[in-house]
């Protein structure tokens, strides 16, 4: 039996999350009510996965993250209020190690995470398969550095991730020179209200000038968009070295909007440049059909490896088409991205 540890300054979010997860069989351990007292309760269960509350007294979630992944490394999901400075908080704890997170409804303790109850059990399970020492273990941006004659004009990348995704898609970025002029597309499993932060925050860390998709917007070189929560990102046309996008919400596909295979098989048919798809960390089959529609055109594509991957799911099925190119780790992705659009590659 799954084995979890739930953290939460609330008594009453503590109950119902337990009850959540014991009604989907997880032996719920423990429970406490700082990071303080949860870092130490993973210390003496050893759990298998652990849901964290950001805001806490004594010691905040992104705290607790940083301890649990010093001393006990451990899957951990957070739940975020539903508010920008949840959402900022949020990515901080992905960036000390967490492996995934949850909204909660309206970003207060409610009645209403019940009726997330799927979703919270779908994220601890997805989880609960996580290699946590992955998801803290992405090296320092190298600087890449080549000159503009080098690449091939007007390429285009789609970049798709889940579980475990944010740091990664953040690495990769930043390890992409200006000059290799790429448009960028990204679709990181995310919901609405967060899209827009985690946008911001590769926009500050990254050479491309990076916002929020919006409906009919135009993508040039030197740019990139991430998919908005809650819709599917097309390619709509492609003229002059730019895309054109259309967001839509037709039903989730993989159970998930944004799909990445929406946006790569919208990709695949429209762009007639030079086209890369990249598929990264996450749990679920996304991602593999746009993987499969780029390489039927010619263009190239990546996978992350396993031992890079916090779930290895979204690479590993891709892989399993026959159409991926080459398999790399999260620190050398940015340099296979480059190698794929070489005037020589």
């Amino acid at each position: 039996m799954t084995k979890a540890v739930v953290v939460d300054d609330s008594h009453f979010m503590r109950t119902v999350i337990s009850d959540i997860l014991e009604d989907a069989g997880f032996d719920v351990v423990a429970q406490a009510g700082d990071g303080e007292a949860g870092a130490a309760a993973v210390a003496e269960h050893d759990p298998d996965v652990v849901t964290m509350d950001v805001e806490m007294p004594r010691m905040d979630g992104i705290e607790a993250v940083e301890e649990i992944m010093a001393r006990n490394p451990t899957p951990v999901v957070m739940l975020s209020a539903h508010t920008d400075d949840g959402a900022e908080a949020t990515f901080e704890a992905m960036e000390k190690g967490a492996v995934d997170f949850l909204a909660k409804p309206g970003g207060e303790v409610s009645t209403e995470i019940s009726a997330h109850g799927d979703a919270l059990v779908e994220k601890v399970r997805s989880a609960a398969r996580a290699d946590p020492a992955s998801a803290g273990d992405v090296s320092a941006t190298d600087e890449v550095v080549a000159a503009d004659h080098e690449y091939v004009e007007n390429p285009t990348l789609i970049v798709g991730a889940s579980t475990g995704g944010p740091r990664i898609v953040e690495k990769v970025l930043s390890d992409l020179p200006r000059d290799a002029d790429l448009r960028v597309l990204i679709v990181q499993h995310m919901p609405d209200g967060f899209t827009e932060r985690f946008a911001a925050r590769l926009d500050r860390r990254s050479e491309y000038d990076v916002s929020e998709a919006e409906d009919g917007m135009r993508i040039g070189g030197g740019q990139a968009v991430v998919a908005k929560g809650d819709y599917h990102m097309e390619v709509a046309g492609y003229g002059n070295g730019r895309l054109r996008i259309r967001l839509q919400q037709e039903p989730q596909l993989h159970g998930v909007r944004p799909a990445i295979d929406v946006t790569m098989e919208t990709a695949a048919e429209t762009v007639t440049g030079p086209l890369t798809g990249v598929v990264l960390t996450g749990m679920g089959k996304d991602g593999a059909a746009g993987i499969e529609a780029i390489s039927a055109v010619g263009g190239a594509t990546l996978a992350q490896d396993e031992a890079s991957c916090s779930v290895f799911g979204i690479p590993a099925r891709a892989i399993e088409t026959g159409s991926v190119d080459d398999v790399r780790s999260a620190d050398e992705m940015g340099k296979a991205i480059l190698d794929t659009i070489r005037e020589d590659g």
